[in-house]
């Protein structure tokens, strides 16, 4: 066998072993199916419902609409006459789609540095810590799947304002959220994880 063929065998081998750690699951449409494949994802939410008190079938939800449980999800490029690359939309990152800003904000109230966000359980201890003073400052229930994320897309100063009210798409997109929510939390009874 000619050693192109073998490089190119072990490529495509290498290249089927799928995305490595950041890939998605298999089956997002079904959280236990999610759980299964994934038990640190389960460990982690548990660790953050303990912590925090927001459900594992809330955080479920908005990872699911944040990054697709992708760990190293990036916002798209922007684009200057559609070909010319103007850096991200944002500086989101991760599973929990955190900012720059409010990630080093978590970092050092949490006094946890070397938190990553493309690391399951520091994600997920974010978004506890983040719905946590959603319900601390603005009263919105860790179980209201819907409000936590308007609070969580538009920052607490903007949901508070109201800011949602004016993009009708965010709200479409919101109670999907709650809808996912809702799924989540019933197949998760069903599995004996709820």
């Amino acid at each position: 066998m000619s050693r192109l063929l073998r490089a190119s065998i072990l490529l495509l081998l290498l290249a089927s072993c799928g995305g490595g750690r950041f890939s998605a699951p298999r089956n997002l449409d079904d959280a236990c199916a999610i759980l299964r494949e994934r038990p640190e994802y389960y460990r982690a939410m548990k660790a953050t419902e303990r912590r925090w008190g927001v459900p594992v079938h809330v955080q479920m939800a908005t990872i699911h609409q944040e990054s697709k449980f992708i760990g190293n999800a990036k916002t798209p490029h922007r684009f200057v006459l559609g070909i010319i690359p103007m850096g991200r939309q944002s500086t989101a990152y991760g599973y929990s789609q955190a900012l720059d800003g409010t990630w080093e904000e978590y970092q050092a109230e949490t006094r946890n540095r070397s938190a990553r966000r493309d690391r399951i359980s520091d994600a997920t201890d974010f978004m506890g810590w983040y719905m946590n003073g959603t319900t601390e400052r603005l009263g919105v229930s860790k179980w209201d799947a819907r409000s936590q994320y308007l609070a969580y897309h538009e920052g607490r100063t903007g949901f508070a304002n109201g800011s949602y009210n004016s993009k009708a798409w965010l709200v479409d997109v919101a109670a999907k959220v709650q809808s996912r929510s809702d799924r989540y939390a019933s197949q998760l009874a069903a599995c004996g994880r709820g």
